[in-house]
């Protein structure tokens, strides 16, 4: 079965920066997976199944409704990371 395309991007950003930095301390999946997320689609990658993406949502404690537009999930995955890097 082929990668998605989000993972192929994802994979393709990090063997371009695995030389760059030191391994990363371990994340919980659910942070990992949204950062996941965030990383591929701002390489270009477009989530294509609105499921998953409500699923990282409500993994990281946020409410979701089955009609919200993904763009608008995104964009609450997006400030909830901003803000758990914040403080």
């Amino acid at each position: 079965m082929k990668p998605s395309p989000l993972r192929r991007l994802l994979a393709q950003r990090t063997a371009s920066a695995a030389g760059a930095a030191p391994a990363a301390p371990e994340l919980p999946p659910e942070l990992a997976q949204a950062r996941a997320l965030i990383a591929a689609i701002d390489a270009g990658g477009i989530p294509l199944y609105p499921g998953k993406v409500n699923q990282i949502a409500r993994a990281l404690g946020l409410e979701v409704s089955r009609e919200a537009p993904v763009e608008a999930t995104v964009a609450r995955i997006r400030a909830w990371l901003d803000a758990a890097q914040a403080g």
